[in-house]
């Protein structure tokens, strides 16, 4: 028998471990558990599914287990991991479904249980008809509730990137939706002007927002229903179904009863090339812990496109090759209602954290040429180093077409460009796509004479 490889969790990190590293060596007996019903899926179109957006649950699986089977990989679906013993070097098992229990040894074990929803210890928080967001099942189990048309009122808990998109799927619907969030303003990542734009988007869809108020319990019914959201201000929120959109935390369970070592962040803790302090345990996606590239703080950061990569860069190395894992640095996007929002680098907060001195610049513009037919307001703002210029962060929010030039950003702060080489960047013109000075370098010169002048008085 060859090396056997374990895959623990089969969705986008466990399932690119496990393809990479059977494609760089065929001979490896590569072994995948996975507790859900669905493999290599995207967990971000669940609410664009619940909304109908996304004809069919079938759409949001790029690689089936029938696939990854094909590829030579033996995956054991709806078959939970339980233990870890990392002396014998075996995993221990559970079948979901029949209620069978066994080991599978593992000389190598890739630690993939992605992440789970954040349930704040309030009372009624277990109660039925309270629902987080983090797995297709869970998308399966919240749409069927939705479809049942026992529901009117949706209570969100939480005004994140997943509180929100799942309040517009349920808006869409024709449900009345509440989204209640102890921050002052919606998507706490923003800067607190941006959110202002965003929750400006929210209200017009028609959802009701009740910010700087934070849950303080959930009102549970005879019948053991959640029926209302009451909050520490005194309100009380009718509610037929609640939607826990607080965001997420790494599934770490197992590694810590195993002895795999965490980080600081609560993830765990890995190098470059994603591998744990333990000898053939390897880790990757929403469980595990990254460095971030501006501030130098060890983050966990639930995305997909990292969890693909990280995954892919365990493989590769298992298989006998070699690749690293360079970084974030908090790029991400999203739409709500018809407002686009996105970010990269730092905020205003999350710089003054790292110990940053810096300057702030925004502009109001246009997404194409201000005469041309459908031209949608932007605004974009940045934040950059004082004195060198360095630019540190960049949000952006806007109507249809804003939000994607937030990738020209997130390379130039990879690349650690200043504000001066980008007001200069050679980027694309025409009317129906953006203003002869395209926002991004309008943006970039106000923070540039903000630099200067900042320069000028010290």
């Amino acid at each position: 028998m060859g090396t056997r490889v374990v895959v623990v969790g089969g969705d986008a990190a466990g399932g690119s471990a496990a393809s990479q590293a059977r494609k760089r060596q065929p001979g490896l007996d590569v072994v995948v558990f996975e507790r859900g019903r669905a493999t290599s899926y995207s967990a971000c179109g669940i609410p664009y599914w619940i909304s109908g957006a996304v004809e069919s649950e079938a759409a949001l699986i790029a690689r089936t287990p029938e696939q990854h089977r094909a590829a030579g990989i033996d995956v054991r679906m709806r078959t939970e991991v339980v233990g870890i013993d990392l002396d014998r070097r075996v995993v221990h098992w559970h079948d979901l479904e029949g209620g069978g229990t066994g080991i599978e040894p593992f000389d190598e074990l890739v630690y993939a249980t992605g992440s789970v929803p954040m349930r704040p210890p309030v009372p009624g928080i277990d109660a039925t008809g309270v629902y987080g967001v983090q797995v297709l099942d869970d998308g399966v189990a919240l749409r069927a509730e939705l479809d049942s048309g026992r529901v009117r009122r949706v209570v969100v808990v939480g005004g994140g990137y997943i509180g929100l998109e799942i309040a517009e799927a349920c808006r869409v619907r024709g449900l009345a939706v509440t989204v209640v969030d102890r921050s002052a303003t919606p998507v706490g990542t923003f800067d607190g002007d941006v959110g202002e734009f965003i929750s400006e988007a929210v209200r017009a869809e028609g959802i009701e927002l009740v910010l700087s108020d934070p849950v303080a319990a959930i009102d549970v019914g005879a019948d053991g229903r959640a029926r209302a959201v009451l909050t520490q201000g005194g309100r009380e929120l009718p509610a037929d179904l609640v939607v826990l959109g607080l965001g997420v935390r790494p599934a770490v369970r197992l590694a810590q009863e195993a002895g795999i070592p965490l980080g600081v962040s609560g993830g765990v803790a890995v190098d470059t090339r994603m591998r744990t302090a333990v000898e053939g345990v390897w880790a990757a996606g929403d469980c595990v812990e990254s460095l971030h590239r501006l501030s130098g703080q060890r983050v966990v950061v639930a995305l997909g496109t990292h969890a693909n990569k990280q995954g892919r860069v365990a493989g590769i190395n298992i298989g006998g090759g070699y690749a690293t894992f360079p970084g974030v640095i908090g790029t991400a996007i999203t739409k709500i209602c018809d407002v686009e929002a996105a970010r990269t680098g730092l905020s205003t907060a999350e710089a003054e954290a790292a110990g940053y001195s810096f300057v702030t610049a925004w502009v109001d513009s246009t997404t194409k040429a201000g005469y041309f037919p459908g031209a949608e307001p932007i605004r974009v703002k940045m934040i950059a180093e004082r004195r060198s210029g360095r630019l540190l962060g960049a949000q952006i929010v806007g109507r249809e077409g804003s939000a994607k030039r937030i990738d020209a950003l997130a390379i130039c702060i990879w690349n650690e460009m200043g504000v001066d080489e980008i007001l200069s960047l050679d980027l694309s013109y025409a009317p129906p796509f953006a203003p002869v000075w395209d926002p991004v370098l309008i943006a970039a010169r106000k923070a540039f004479e903000a630099v200067e002048a900042d320069v000028r008085e010290l």
